[in-house]
């Protein structure tokens, strides 16, 4: 679904061909010649291209009512679609090559194919050429400004415009996902941009109210054992995503990220290619580095141009002394009878406020459950339709105590086998827990709004927000056999 070259020529009657839009991409270029292996045919030069175009079209020597390399009953005829041979008969072929004539103008357009060049696909199965019917037509409405005959100063200055335009639509050779309808809003919006040039890796610019959204989300995960033989293992690593909606060709933006006295350095580090002038004490705080007392603590500056869409300004990692719910889990099983008991505990340094808090308890290699009597000191207990799992839904608080425990029994008794697991046989279980802690991060790490620095024409509102989340967190059950997970892998 790519474009090999975009072109548009201007011919008024008593006057020469000119030239208005050309537009070649290099990339999808490639790409045609790697798929045509031997049988690739150069797209020529404008003017040579032009003069089979007018040839096919009968825009040349009107005098000769009949062509027969045109012409010929032989010959099937596409509409809008052209097949041209600039090396001769039998040398290759430029195919399809798509035009649409309005008026004086004549726009078109050479789509590549993803198939070799020795067949000729069909083409109602050819997504680019429908594609470029679509951009042909939206070119034509565009320029002709709503009129079947626009004035020239209009034309003329949207013909200004097709560069910006055409970065913002069809960036590298491939139309975006949007409706066209959006260049009409891009011909006031690229007005704006005066003389600053345009970097070829944004698509296009914005326009109405500015906003710099800011979130970083930490990520945690852990699997405790309940076991003097066995250490407790978690890490923490954090992803700072960053929306910029800035009118300008090229905003400056810088994002500071903060820590507390007491918070745990940010290592690992990785940015963004966008940023730029990085302070190198950054990037070099590594969680390989034991025993290191020269990490580097903040602040951490992140200046940027940003790209339209959402992106990652950087990751990290961090070693935070404990994890924020430790937690005990003991199984055992009497008779086709399986007692439970798990308690979890809410580190003092953790906000008691959670989005969501779940503990899943999954049974594998077993009936399904028959009967059960278990209580909770907090939340409630369900069973999944399949009879398999337990949720114990904790909602968003702990209790004053920041303790909570579930104990009971359960039966399996069902009719139908569970789930298959190779690896949690006989008394091998876990919890895994799922939750979501907003305004928290558990090394420190934030945003202050007022840090977030914007050089623009307008000044825009900035948003920043944080949140822990849960990423396969393993509780395992301390009376039966636990797989051991070396700590380098957790990272």
């Amino acid at each position: 679904m790519s474009f090999r070259a975009i072109w548009v020529w201007s011919h008024e009657k008593g006057e020469t061909v000119r030239l208005r839009f050309s537009r070649r991409y290099s990339t999808v270029e490639h790409r045609a010649k790697v798929l045509s292996g031997s049988q690739y045919v150069a797209v020529p030069d404008d003017c040579v291209l032009l003069q089979h175009i007018f040839s096919k079209l009968g825009l040349e020597d009107p005098d000769r009512l009949y062509v027969a390399s045109r012409d010929d009953c032989v010959l099937h005829q596409e509409s809008l679609i052209l097949e041209l041979n600039p090396d001769g008969p039998g040398r290759g072929k430029l195919w399809p090559l798509l035009t649409l004539t309005h008026g004086a103008l004549i726009m078109a357009c050479l789509c590549l194919i993803d198939s070799p060049a020795s067949s000729q696909p069909p083409l109602s199965n050819q997504v680019s050429v429908c594609q470029g019917i679509a951009l042909l037509s939206d070119l034509q409405a565009f320029l002709s400004a709503g009129s079947k005959t626009p004035d020239h100063d209009t034309l003329v200055s949207r013909l200004d415009l097709l560069p910006s335009v055409f970065s913002h639509i069809c960036p590298l050779g491939t139309p975006v996902d949007t409706p066209h309808t959006t260049m009409f809003p891009l011909l006031a919006v690229a007005t704006t941009s005066g003389s600053q040039k345009q970097p070829a890796w944004k698509s296009g610019f914005h326009k109405g109210k500015s906003t710099v959204s800011v979130s970083v989300t930490e990520t945690v995960r852990s699997m405790q054992y309940g076991s003097h033989s066995k250490q407790d293992l978690w890490d923490v690593y954090g992803n700072v995503i960053c929306k910029c909606e800035v009118e300008g060709v090229q905003p400056s933006i810088t994002v500071t990220l903060s820590l507390p006295p007491n918070g745990s350095p940010l290592q690992d580090i990785l940015a963004h290619p966008c940023v730029n002038a990085l302070d190198t004490s950054t990037l070099t705080s590594s969680s390989m580095d034991y025993g290191d007392g020269s990490t580097f603590s903040g602040p951490y500056k992140f200046p940027f141009s940003p790209p339209l869409e959402p992106f990652r300004v950087c990751s990290y990692t961090s070693q935070v002394p404990v994890p924020p719910i430790l937690g005990t889990y003991h199984l055992n099983e009497d008779l086709g009878q399986v007692q439970l008991n798990v308690l979890l505990k809410l580190h003092e340094s953790v906000t008691n406020s959670f989005e969501y808090c779940e503990a899943h308890l999954p049974f594998f290699n077993r009936c399904q459950m028959g009967s059960l009597d278990v209580k909770v000191t907090s939340g409630q207990v369900e069973v999944s339709k399949e009879k398999n799992l337990l949720v114990w839904v904790l909602g968003q608080k702990f209790p004053k105590s920041r303790e909570v425990m579930l104990e009971g029994a359960i039966n399996f008794s069902g009719q139908t086998a569970g789930p298959t697991d190779p690896l949690c046989t006989d008394g091998t279980a876990y919890v895994k827990l799922y939750f979501r802690i907003p305004d928290l991060t558990l090394s420190g790490c934030c945003v202050d709004q007022h840090s977030v620095q914007v050089y623009s024409s307008t000044k825009p509102r900035v948003v920043t927000s944080r949140d822990l989340v849960s990423s396969e967190y393993y509780i395992w059950n301390s009376t039966g056999h636990t797989p051991m997970l070396p700590s380098t892998l957790m990272m």
